[in-house]
């Protein structure tokens, strides 16, 4: 082989070695980009609204089970005590498959009641008797009409497929508890207006 032969077998060496390292660190480079936003795929496929819902829901569920243990000790009626009852179990096992479902899809949900919520609570916690029966029904009444509203409308309209048949599954539920809180609030205000006679 000539020296010119060999020179020109250097040079082509060389050129396969850099195209090589380039790939390789460009493979690298891509790896350590997908390694430092773990859950990033799947989080960033999930629609703005739905994201939004799936918030929205984890932080009223929060408060539907803070508000029924409350209900559970400071109610005077039997029938807002088993609807705080109900109301923590109904909504702890959305709750928990709620957070199941957004840790699939990369959403970190709130761990903690938001400021409306927590002043809701405090509100609360300062009543008893027959004026926490009425606030804490009337509370749920409305709460409720606006769940069913939020929670029909994801069902029907919703992108993600998952998320979707997460608010299908759990909207006959709160239909239940909207008619449950509008039978007891009922209750609860003959109760009052007969008292008063």
């Amino acid at each position: 082989m000539s020296p010119h032969q060999n020179a020109r077998l250097s040079a082509l060496s060389a050129c396969v070695g850099l195209a090589l390292a380039a790939a390789a660190a460009g493979s690298v480079a891509q790896g350590a980009t997908a390694a430092a936003t773990p859950g990033m795929k799947a989080g960033a496929s999930v629609a703005s609204p739905d994201k939004g819902f799936t918030m929205k829901a984890a932080e009223g569920g929060m408060a539907e089970v803070e508000l029924g243990k409350l209900a559970q000790q400071k109610g005077s009626s039997d029938q807002v005590k088993q609807f705080g009852s109900r109301m923590v179990d109904d909504h702890s096992k959305a709750n928990a498959e709620l957070t199941q479902l957004a840790g699939s899809k990369g959403i970190t949900l709130p761990t903690d009641l938001d400021a409306k919520h927590k002043s809701e609570l405090a509100k609360m916690q300062k009543l008893s008797g027959a004026q926490f029966d009425r606030a804490y029904m009337d509370g749920m009444v409305k709460d409720h009409k606006e769940d069913v509203a939020d929670f029909r409308k994801e069902s029907t309209s919703g992108k993600d497929s998952d998320i979707k048949a997460f608010a299908a599954k759990t909207l006959p539920t709160l239909e239940d508890h909207m008619k449950m809180a509008q039978s007891t609030d009922s209750a609860v205000k003959s109760a009052k207006s007969t008292a008063s006679r």
